[in-house]
């Protein structure tokens, strides 16, 4: 049963759970610091009981404790609505002897006198998520040009293959034909990029149920048939995951596209035998994405022992026409990106030599 202290009304306290369901670190203060709530975070990431912190200050759990009581004090007296500052919060978690460092957030609430609501966030999470705001933002931006650009080449190069054809039947000399050959056959192929350029705005959505483990499957199936020796691809599923709406054949054609670009940053594994690629679901709860919240989420790991994406292309990896090898179109990690984000989700990439790990997030119902 959770306790709470005398200066906090059981109706406060009662309010005050909701904040169980964000995933910051939330405590509510009095202008002295004596925690009168802590979240359900707060306990995890202190490890501590709400018990425990609600006999004590919030503060004393902080590496530079007067900060933090001088913004609760400038607070409560109404110097400011709201103080933000950095700080460093000591843990009683066996294994974390380091302070974590936090972004801190003091604000008024109601009875701003006597209550002073503390909200910490993980400057890892914080950093994490104006990243994932840029790539949206820098996706949306690229999805436009791409498409502007897309259809600017595409008029001009049905002319040029039409004039070489019309120029080919007027030529006497078979070298000069052979010329309009060649007009025509780069023009097919600048044809060809232009319509994989559109294609996933072409492409309807087909929403239907879909399960994370089948689209897994058949990725893992195509992969293997055509690496039937050297390479492993290990299953690593959680079984309780539901499914949920969404267009099966673009996730597997963005699941297929990464564990491809895997696989050829693996062929001189694959050679000696020892590649390895991994498919890993979990689910992961009040997960933000962009700037909207969601209960609870998917997370798939595509991971790979290959040799890491260089430091030249890590932060240019989704970006349209950047590849890393020979002959590469640079357009199969922006797909991907596309159908992951056309399912409210987002993709990202943690890269270091032995092991690259994409990871897929995706709202669940």
């Amino acid at each position: 049963m959770m306790q709470f202290s005398e200066q906090a009304a059981p109706d406060e306290v009662r309010a005050w759970e909701a904040f169980d369901l964000l995933a910051t670190m939330v405590a509510v203060v009095q202008p002295d610091g004596t925690c009168l709530f802590a979240n359900a975070v707060l306990e995890s990431v202190v490890g501590l009981s709400r018990r425990t912190l609600v006999t004590r200050t919030l503060p004393e759990w902080f590496r530079e404790p007067s900060a933090l009581l001088e913004a609760i004090d400038a607070v409560s007296r109404n110097e400011f609505a709201t103080r933000r500052f950095e700080g460093a919060l000591r843990r009683a978690v066996v294994g974390h002897a380091e302070p974590l460092p936090v972004h801190i957030i003091v604000s008024q609430t109601e009875h701003s006198h006597s209550r002073i609501l503390v909200e910490m966030i993980e400057i890892e999470q914080q950093t994490r998520q104006d990243r994932e705001e840029r790539a949206l933002g820098q996706a949306q931006v690229t999805k436009e040009l791409i498409r502007n650009l897309a259809h600017e080449i595409k008029n001009p190069l049905g002319g040029i293959r039409g004039a070489a054809q019309l120029l080919a039947m007027d030529l006497p000399s078979p070298e000069l034909i052979e010329y309009t050959q060649v007009i025509i056959h780069e023009a097919d192929r600048l044809q060809t990029l232009v319509d994989r350029l559109l294609a996933p705005h072409r492409k309807p959505h087909v929403v239907g149920d879909v399960n994370i483990h089948e689209v897994c499957e058949r990725v893992r199936s195509l992969v293997l048939a055509e690496h039937s020796r050297g390479l492993r691809v290990e299953r690593d599923y959680d079984a309780s995951i539901p499914e949920f709406r969404g267009d099966r054949e673009q996730l597997i054609q963005a699941v297929l596209n990464i564990v491809h670009n895997a696989c050829q940053a693996l062929n001189e594994r694959i050679d000696e035998g020892d590649a390895c690629i991994t498919l890993r679901t979990r689910v992961s709860r009040q997960v933000t994405i962009g700037k909207q919240r969601f209960r609870l989420a998917l997370e798939l790991h595509i991971q790979d022992n290959g040799p890491g994406v260089p430091d030249s292309l890590r932060d240019r990896i989704f970006y349209p026409l950047v590849s890393g090898r020979d002959g590469g179109s640079g357009l199969g990690l922006t797909l991907a990106q596309t159908f992951v984000q056309q399912h409210q989700g987002t993709i990202e990439c943690d890269s270091a030599p032995g092991r690259t790990v994409f990871k897929i997030v995706i709202p669940l119902p």
